[in-house]
Formats: structure tokens, C-alpha cells, sequence
């Protein structure tokens, strides 16, 4: 099973303000079907608190910064993202809450599929219940 991780995008410097590149199946490993971004979010609020079973993620920070809680139902790991040349890749079958906003934050959502609620995990009681079941099925 692939972990959470985190990938760095290209920079490039100029005086005149930096640039990076996002391409799918470059530095993102998927196709992209969907971008959906997260800002405003007010002090204390917290955004995600779900899983996918098949869509696989890239988070960035565009502005501001925000932490990322990651669970693949054995291991919980946090990661701050605060650079718009950091991704964080989740794939799919990991719980992710995404936390700690600061003012005037976006978070960029690059997702590998189309918007889909039953691809959606709700519950991190039926997460916990997904994991067990994906395990039981794997050789």
C-alpha cells in the first residue's frame, strides 16, 4: 500500500516573483479529473474528515499555511503545509483531516477522480471497518 507523502514541486526563481509547474503523471503520479480549492475557512473549523476508497489526492498550500492529518487505519501521521512548492500525495484508502488554517489560506486539491459520494468514506468508524475488510482481501 502506498504512503502519504510529501513532493516537491519545481521552482523556479526569478526577482521579479517565483514560478512552479504542477503536470499530472510528472510530479503529480495520476491523472488529474478534478481541482477543488478550500479557503475562508474560520478560526477553529476543520475541513476533510473522510477517506476515499478510490480517489488519490495532491494537497498544496497556495497561501498561507494548514496541517494535514493522515491515517491509513494503523498509523496517524500530521504534516504542515506551508509552501506552494510542497504536495502532500494521499492515496486512496487514507483518512485526512485538514486542520490549523491560517489567515487567508487556500489549500489546492488535485484529485485523480470525479466528484463521487459513493466513493466517499464518512465515518472513521466505517474507515477503520474498510481497512479491516481490505486487509482480509489482500494475498
Amino acid at each position: 500500500m502506498e504512503a502519504p507523502r510529501i513532493i516537491q514541486l519545481p521552482k523556479f526563481f526569478d526577482r521579479r516573483g517565483n514560478l512552479s509547474v504542477i503536470e499530472e503523471m510528472v510530479n503529480v503520479p495520476f491523472e488529474i479529473s478534478r481541482c477543488y480549492w478550500i479557503y475562508d475557512v474560520p478560526g477553529g473549523e476543520m475541513r476533510g474528515g473522510h477517506a476515499y476508497r478510490r480517489n488519490r489526492e495532491m494537497i498544496i498550500a497556495l497561501s498561507g499555511s494548514f496541517d494535514v492529518a493522515v491515517d491509513d487505519g494503523y498509523e496517524r501521521r500530521s504534516f504542515r503545509l506551508s509552501r506552494s512548492y510542497y504536495g502532500l500525495y494521499v492515496p486512496a484508502g487514507t483518512w485526512r483531516e485538514i486542520s490549523d488554517f491560517s489567515t487567508n489560506s487556500v489549500a489546492l486539491i488535485l484529485a485523480s477522480e470525479p466528484y463521487d459520494t459513493d466513493d466517499y468514506i464518512y465515518t472513521y468508524k466505517q474507515f477503520k471497518s474498510y481497512v479491516r475488510q481490505q486487509a482480509d482481501t489482500c494475498p
